[in-house]
This record gives structure tokens, sequence and C-alpha cells, in this order.
């Protein structure tokens, strides 16, 4: 449908931040140090945002959009509203629902049911501001990757963090998530980071 909605130029933002956090409806996200409209049907043009940016470079534009989808921008409030209070049930892959209103916008934390156990920063450093989901590759004798696959694609979710153990069946859930965004077919930005059995870090990668 043709209707009003938002222009950013990316070459006069200095990534300042203000027009996201103006934004309520949570539409705009800052990626890369620049001010994006990540979610189009988050946008319901009436521009809050635009008086807030000091560079000038959010517009209004007449284009080909998503409708605003005003359910989908409830439950993502919903979500974030969860997450800032430390809510957040059920956590097993198993268990949760596949279109669980907290994935809406979510930052996503996979991880092996050992690592909140062996690592003792696991709230502070990967649990605050993430959706967690646990699972054991070895134990739970399931393979999650059309679940998770399912989950990456029908949720808005900006990114998956996997913290698992040095031990080698723990490689087995790095593959999963891989092949669940192989299956979701969306670009969604995957990071690993390996916990020692000493409880450290042993390394991270992308």
């Amino acid at each position: 449908m043709i209707r009003k909605i938002i222009h950013i130029d990316e070459e006069k933002c200095n990534g300042c931040g203000l027009c996201a956090k103006a934004c309520h409806e949570g539409a705009i996200d800052i990626i890369s140090g620049k001010a994006r409209l990540a979610r189009e049907n988050f946008c319901d043009g009436l521009g809050d945002c635009l008086p807030n940016c000091p560079a000038g470079a959010i517009t209004f534009e007449e284009r080909e959009a998503p409708e605003y989808d005003a359910v989908a921008v409830e439950r993502a409030k919903v979500s974030r509203e969860m997450m800032s209070r430390g809510i957040q049930w059920p956590l097993q892959v198993k268990l949760v629902p596949v279109n669980a209103a907290f994935f809406e916008g979510a930052d996503i934390l996979l991880a092996a049911d050992c690592t909140a156990y062996a690592y003792a920063r696991m709230h502070e450093d990967f649990m605050r501001g993430r959706v967690t989901l646990i699972a054991c590759p070895k134990l739970d004798g399931v393979d999650y990757s059309v679940k998770l696959g399912q989950i990456f694609a029908v949720n808005d979710v900006k990114s998956v963090t996997l913290v698992r153990m040095e031990v080698p069946c723990c490689g087995g859930l790095v593959r999963m998530a891989q092949e669940a965004l192989r299956l979701s077919g969306k670009d969604i930005p995957l990071e690993v980071v390996t916990v020692s059995r000493a409880g450290e870090i042993a390394g991270m990668r992308e």
C-alpha cells in the first residue's frame, strides 16, 4: 500500500540515537552507527522522531510500505516491558512457543544449560536485555534446528548470542543455530561465546 512513512538520510545521520528513543513504536534501530528504519510496519507515519533529529536527517515520504501493524507494535512493547523487569518464561527451547510475544524485536541469548552455572557473571554479561533460551544438545536428544528456524523466521529477531561450554558436545548447539538461521532465510547476526571448564570466557567469534 502507498502511505506516509519516514525516510532517514544516512549521510546526514550522526548516529546520536535520539530518534530511536523518541520512537514509541520501536521502528528505528541504530545499526553500524546510523539510524535505520528497521521495521517499516512499526512506523505509524506520525513522526515523533522528526523534532528529535539534530542533523535534519529524517523526513516524510509517501511510498509503497507495509501497513502499520498496531498488534505487532503492542506485542513488542509488552516484550520490552517484560525484559526490563526480567520476566520471561519458559526458557527451555523445547517448551517455548514459536510466536511468544517476547521474541518481537528481541536480541536472543541461546545458552547451553551448563553455562549459567559455570560462568558466574551470566546474568550481568549475557542475559540482561536479551530473551534467554536454554538447551543441552547432548541430554535433550532433540535437534532444535527446525524450531529455532521457525522462531527466527516468524519473529523480528535482531541478533543471536550463543554461549556454549568448550566441551565437544556443545558444538551441536552451534550447528543447530547455524542451520536454524539458514532455514529462516534471514541474515541475523550470530555471535558464539565459549566458556572454559574453569568458568572463564575462552573465546568469542561471529
